[in-house]
């Protein structure tokens, strides 16, 4: 699982996002992600909420955030409770929505500041 792992001091903000595109500080990116108010993960390699393993969220565990927000897509999807069993034994908090949900929620947390990460599925 490669990441490439970017520092942003100023901070990422979501600025866009249609199905298959978003766009983050004025780059666009059009692969699945991982992005937190300080790291942006690109290429995250889970294909769609329904594959999910718990190894889509092992990079998240390094991240250590108190919320995960994840993106399914198009519409809110749940994946098994097994594949994310992981976060909620170390008390990070999921909530699953649609990506342009996930997107506007991220945005609103990371301004206030919070300890947020947000796993997205463009498609």
């Amino acid at each position: 699982m490669n990441f490439s792992l970017t520092d942003n001091p100023d901070g990422f903000n979501i600025q866009a996002f249609e199905p298959g595109e978003i766009r983050i500080n004025e780059r666009i990116f059009t692969r699945n992600l991982i992005l937190t108010p300080e790291k942006l993960l690109e290429d995250w390699p889970a294909e769609d909420a329904g594959s999910l393993q718990d190894t889509h969220f092992e990079a998240i565990l390094e991240l250590a955030p108190d919320i995960l927000l994840l993106g399914t897509g198009k519409r809110q999807v749940f994946p098994s409770a097994a594949c994310y069993a992981s976060l909620m034994r170390r008390r990070i908090g999921i909530e699953i929505m649609d990506t342009a949900a996930a997107c506007r929620t991220y945005n609103i947390l990371a301004a206030e500041d919070r300890r947020v990460a947000a796993a997205l599925l463009l498609r």
